[in-house]
């Protein structure tokens, strides 16, 4: 398991990576789908900290695998074991997001979790051993794995109350892992490839939204007297979901990824970015709820629940990737765009205010395209 070459040509998501990806369609569907439940029910507190836990425990377990593939993936029998064991781990995560939601029984979900990183320390202890001068980083990452995993499994005798601080602690000293590890020696990372992974995660949590979309429309079909409201917010969640993903690839990603702090800061503010996205879909389904006359939430939070997580999206990819390549103007209509999509809930039609801001959104990016960075 020798060292990947960071310059390789042509380097593109293996069939592997894809299928890797399978799975977090599935976690991220379940998870969306219980926040949008929690929601409903108008605890919006609780329905957030959660929503924000369990997606850490996703997002992070993705992020992993990925950053490790892209520095030392060979595609190999024992490979594709592990990467199979690691997808049974995200499987088990999944049945433990609605048990977490409903009761803040955490255990299936740590239990999973617990089963991916094990698999992880295997593969990196697997690279050490050919790793020549990067021999020291990987067992760094495999020994900070490992003592993690260890508190995540004491974290399961906590009572209830200490869960979520417990819970934001080890996913702190998760975080931590790769900072220590990288320090040792850096990884060779893929800019080409690493980004488009990065892009191909954004499409399955931006295909939950489509699927809201059409769940408007269905919910039409046996709704008369809600027919228009329903149909029309299917349509604005397609544009605003159109504008999200014209907004993600507009810049050029692999220009960002320059040291080991700029890829810190473009791998893990994706978080917010990740977590945004998978957000709107729940919100879309609290508004087609809402439009039923079902749920919890009133008019002007049932609109939130879509317009902040459009918000966060725009703000966080304008932070990391656009500003960079971006003239004055894109670098003036994005983040104000971003924030005027809050007023949305001042609008009789929900999601409407959203869909013209992001349609403004894109038309400066078509007319204004990235400049080139004076760096590579």
């Amino acid at each position: 398991m020798r060292a990947r070459d960071p310059e390789e040509p042509g380097r593109v998501a293996s069939s592997l990576e894809l299928f890797f990806d399978l799975v977090f369609v599935v976690a991220v569907s379940i998870t969306a789908a219980e926040f949008h439940h929690s929601l409903s029910d108008g605890d919006v507190g609780y329905a957030l900290t959660h929503y924000l836990l369990l997606f850490f425990a996703i997002w992070w377990a993705w992020m992993n695998f990925t950053w490790f593939a892209t520095s030392f993936a060979t595609d190999d029998w024992l490979y594709r074991v592990l990467a199979i064991l690691q997808m049974a781990g995200v499987l088990i995560l999944a049945a433990g997001v609605q048990p977490a939601f409903e009761d803040s029984d955490f255990t299936i979900t740590v239990v999973g979790y617990v089963v991916m990183r094990v698999a992880m320390i295997a593969q990196w202890l697997r690279a050490s051993r050919s790793a020549g001068p990067r021999r020291r980083t990987t067992v760094v990452y495999a020994l900070g794995i490992a003592v993690v995993q260890v508190f995540w499994i004491a974290f399961l005798a906590l009572p209830e109350d200490l869960a979520v601080p417990a819970f934001v602690v080890l996913a702190l000293a998760e975080i931590a892992v790769p900072v220590v590890a990288e320090r040792q020696g850096r990884t060779p990372w893929h800019t080409h490839h690493i980004t488009e992974r990065y892009g191909l995660f954004t499409l399955i949590l931006l295909g939950e939204s489509l699927l809201g979309s059409a769940n408007a429309v269905i919910e039409a079909l046996h709704d008369a007297e809600a027919l228009r409201p329903l149909i029309s917010i299917a349509v604005l969640t397609l544009v605003v979901t159109a504008a999200m993903w014209w907004t993600y690839f507009w810049p050029p990603h692999h220009r960002v990824i320059r040291d080991l702090s700029s890829s810190l800061r473009y791998g893990y503010l994706h978080y917010f970015v990740f977590a945004a996205a998978g957000a709107f879909s729940a919100g879309i389904e609290v508004e087609i709820e809402h439009l039923a006359g079902k749920g919890e939430l009133g008019d002007v939070a049932a609109s939130f629940t879509v317009t902040v997580p459009v918000a966060v999206f725009v703000l966080g990819i304008w932070f990391l990737a656009i500003r960079q390549s971006a003239d004055r103007l894109v670098n003036t209509v994005v983040p104000v765009g971003a924030l005027l999509v809050l007023l949305d809930p001042v609008l009789p039609v929900p999601v409407t205010l959203t869909a013209v801001v992001m349609a403004v959104v894109v038309t400066v990016l078509v007319i204004r395209p990235p400049v080139v960075p004076a760096h590579r």
